[in-house]
């Protein structure tokens, strides 16, 4: 089965409760399930099954997943009405689509949800966030590909066409790990440059002696060893470049990209010639870059020349919602690189993740789930499977509030304990109405709350 259909095809849907996909025989090879407490199949009862097999009083033109394997055609938006081998009954929509490969269907895609109870009318759209799986053809991420509760994530997808579209440059700055790249490559697959190079370089990879040859390219003669060579700002003519960690150049570099970026030409190394080029230029910075200018890592010239678009990425601790599709998507991506059929994570590991300040990001949650798999001993990971410096960290937190000076009454150390869990919902969360969630009251009384121990309101 193709890796890359399946990538494709995970990103047409945003709004489901299950999925499944089939061989070319209708045998389930991936299955997830978000709806555990109306349909709860263990996933050793249905990886190596028939749909038929776990609907039993399903008949096969009922089953849009072999009539999709039959016809070769997708179909969309069916109610079906099923019964698994507990007895478990529900009705789902779904959609199902055939997955191609050299002209031969290899397997079928199922996605579903829940009709039959009140679970959605008021719920957000559970979103996972699929990365592109690269080939020659596809390397580079799109606008899809960028998938997220978070309201200032979702606006900033609004905003890359019409970014895209301009020639315009754009600074991106959030902290490492955050999907600084993910944004520069999904504006330029939105915009009329998509056909022509996109041209990345991190600039703190290599020394400035090598980044001005790297980026402006030399000619024969020029240095010892030196051959004719186009720079990068060349090789990207007339699509992208990227220069990301641009805080990280010396000043005086920076001086010299700021003139090559003005007057859109660039002269190799030992050239008296200039070359024009047209190239789209975005950068990205992993500190605040107000605090760079301030700390002296970055020209204000250059910051302003290349921050007509200025755009902010939050660190995940302010995205905690985001947590469990990004645990789903990176449990089943691993599921298929490594050929496992780990069904999640424990709630302890989520609690802990949820609480965790999260300073790699979202690259620091891929790895962690990944170095899971490599030491997991059962079909879910536990905390044991985690390194250690997170639940030690969590731990830490934890031990924090239980201490109490022995001197309060009774009283006075709910009131403390009360602020204490208040203020780490808070701090963990990105606003008001997800910390009320954490802590299952409403979003009036935690407002009152926070007048009551006088705690920092957020949005």
């Amino acid at each position: 089965m193709s890796n890359i259909n399946i990538s494709k095809l995970l990103n047409i849907y945003n709004y489901f409760d299950g999925i499944i996909i089939t061989d070319e025989n209708a045998v389930i090879k991936y299955y997830t399930n978000f709806r555990t407490d109306l349909y709860n199949l263990r996933l050793d009862e249905v990886i190596g099954k028939t749909i038929l097999e776990i609907h039993p009083e399903m008949k096969e033109e009922d089953s849009t997943i072999i009539r999709v394997l039959k016809t070769k055609k997708p179909i969309y938006d069916h109610v079906e009405h099923l019964t698994n081998i507990h007895g478990d009954k529900m009705t789902n929509i779904c959609s199902t689509l055939p997955i191609m490969q050299g002209g031969r269907i290899v397997g079928a895609i199922d996605y579903s949800r829940c009709i039959d109870d009140d679970f959605h009318k008021n719920a957000e759209r559970r979103q996972i966030v699929i990365s592109n799986i690269s080939t020659k053809d596809e390397e580079l991420y799109h606008i899809e590909d960028i998938v997220s509760t978070s309201k200032k994530i979702n606006e900033l997808k609004k905003m890359i066409p019409m970014i895209a579209n301009t020639e315009s440059a754009v600074m991106i700055y959030g902290e490492t790990g955050t999907g600084k790249e993910m944004i520069a490559q999904s504006i330029h697959s939105s915009g009329p440059r998509a056909s022509k190079p996109f041209v990345s370089q991190n600039c703190a990879a290599i020394p400035d002696t090598l980044l001005e040859s790297t980026l402006f390219g030399n000619c024969k003669g020029a240095f010892t060893g030196a051959e004719d060579k186009a720079g990068l700002f060349e090789i990207a003519n007339g699509g992208t470049i990227f220069l990301d960690e641009i805080n990280s150049m010396s000043i005086a570099m920076q001086a010299k990209i700021l003139k090559t970026i003005e007057e859109k030409k660039v002269r190799r190394i030992g050239s008296h010639d200039s070359i024009v080029f047209d190239v789209k230029v975005l950068c990205a910075l992993n500190k605040d870059p107000m605090k760079c200018i301030n700390e002296g890592f970055l020209r204000e010239d250059l910051f302003y020349r290349l921050s007509t678009v200025l755009i902010e990425i939050p660190p995940l601790r302010e995205r905690i919602a985001d947590i469990p599709m990004m645990v789903n998507y990176f449990v089943g991506l691993n599921n298929l690189k490594m050929n496992k059929n780990i069904m999640g994570v424990s709630s302890e590991v989520m609690e802990i993740f949820c609480n965790h300040k999260w300073p790699g990001n979202v690259r620091e949650l891929k790895n962690i789930i990944e170095g899971a798999f490599n030491i997991i001993g059962s079909n879910i990971i536990n905390k044991s499977d985690l390194p250690a410096y997170m639940f030690n960290h969590f731990e830490k937190e934890h031990n924090t509030i239980l201490k109490m000076d022995d001197n309060l009454s009774l009283l006075e150390k709910v009131y403390e304990y009360e602020k204490r869990i208040i203020t780490m919902a808070l701090d963990s969360t990105g606003s008001i109405t997800q910390a009320a969630k954490r802590l299952k009251i409403s979003k009036q009384a935690l407002n009152y709350k926070i007048l009551k121990f006088g705690l920092k309101s957020k949005k």
